[in-house]
């Protein structure tokens, strides 16, 4: 299961790897590293949660597909409106995570509710090699 998830993986366009892996992983998972500013728990919790609801998704699906979507939507929704209009006010560090996390999780978004649209009407396959 691994492997073919891994070979899923793989099979996406390679600007997608890179987004994923170098980017769009890294940067919610670096919200641990400011759960003691304010809010930092929740802020964790919803960049992190929205991920980690993927795994199920990856291991029924044997792969990535547009379903893996829909974990984010609710999640990295109330995220992005949360740093845009709540702003919480911690260290300069924090200050410009909350900004790479907004733009990281808005562009996210940005293919997600579309990839979602597109699995709803029947794009339902996993990437395959």
């Amino acid at each position: 299961m691994i492997t073919e998830i891994w070979k899923s993986f793989r099979a996406m366009p390679t600007w997608v790897q890179i987004w994923v892996a170098l980017l769009l992983m890294p940067i919610n998972i670096a919200a641990i590293f400011f759960i003691d500013q304010p809010s930092g728990v929740w802020i964790a919790i919803l960049a992190i949660g929205a991920m980690m609801l993927n795994l199920p998704v990856m291991i029924y699906d044997r792969g990535f597909s547009k379903l893996m979507a829909f974990p984010h939507l609710i999640p990295w929704t109330i995220l992005v409106l949360w740093i845009a209009f709540a702003r919480p006010v911690g260290s300069d560090g924090y200050g410009t995570y909350l900004w790479i996390l907004l733009v990281t999780n808005a562009i996210s978004l940005g293919f997600d509710f579309p990839d979602a649209v597109k699995w709803w009407k029947g794009d339902r396959a996993a990437a395959r090699a």
